[in-house]
């Protein structure tokens, strides 16, 4: 499958990212273990973690069936080097033309973050994927919920910022397609036991909201 057909499979099955800021190549192989096996789809290494494209390469080889890629991605060299390293996911907490561009030149799946409608059709513009609602904690429920009535039926909108098991139901009945998630799953030093841990309380958190 495309990237993109990996992104769109997960955006039907479970569409959480797992963001491991932080994580170090000693534990990718584990963590990236943890988190297919409790059903996660998308990886999300941010690049100020240690040895990031390096992480991102084992992933790949270990976790094939998943999409796995990289945050905090800031730059179209940056792309190129993630793009090198096996990636197929950019995240980025800004929408950037250029970023975005450069994602879809290499075939790869870009998810911009946005905080105003604004740079919502931006990013749409240049090619994105889909949008990172970032930061959560300054925007609601009923501000999504409001985009997604002018915003392309069927955009793919992801809030991303203290999202927890316990207000993912929020989002969900406002019209969240999925969610980003950080600290909540993982955080350096956490062991691969726990990770798995925390994102079956997610995984239940969002078929709960699901069936909702």
């Amino acid at each position: 499958m495309t990237p993109l057909d990996t992104f769109h499979a997960a955006v039907r099955q479970l569409p959480l990212v797992a963001i491991l800021r932080g994580l170090t190549p000693a534990e990718a192989p584990a963590v990236s273990d943890a988190l297919v096996d409790a059903g996660f789809r998308l990886l999300e290494v941010p690049l100020n973690s240690p040895q990031p494209l390096e992480s991102i390469a084992l992933m790949r080889q270990r976790v094939p069936e998943a999409l796995v890629g990289a945050g905090t991605v800031l730059t179209a060299q940056q792309v190129r080097d993630v793009h090198a390293a096996g990636g197929q996911l950019i995240v980025s907490p800004n929408f950037n033309a250029e970023v975005v561009a450069e994602a879809g030149r290499l075939g790869m799946v870009s998810l911009p973050g946005v905080a105003t409608p604004t740079e919502a059709f931006g990013a749409l513009a240049a090619g994105a994927t889909g949008l990172k609602l970032f930061p959560a904690e300054g925007a609601s429920p009923a501000v999504l919920k409001a985009w997604l009535a002018v915003l392309p039926k069927g955009t793919p909108l992801m809030p991303v910022g203290g999202i927890s098991p316990a207000n993912m139901d929020a989002w969900r009945a406002a019209g969240a397609t999925g969610f980003g998630i950080g600290s909540a799953l993982y955080q350096p030093g956490k062991t691969a036991a726990d990770v798995r841990d925390a994102a079956l309380l997610f995984v239940a958190a969002w078929q709960g909201a699901v069936r909702t």
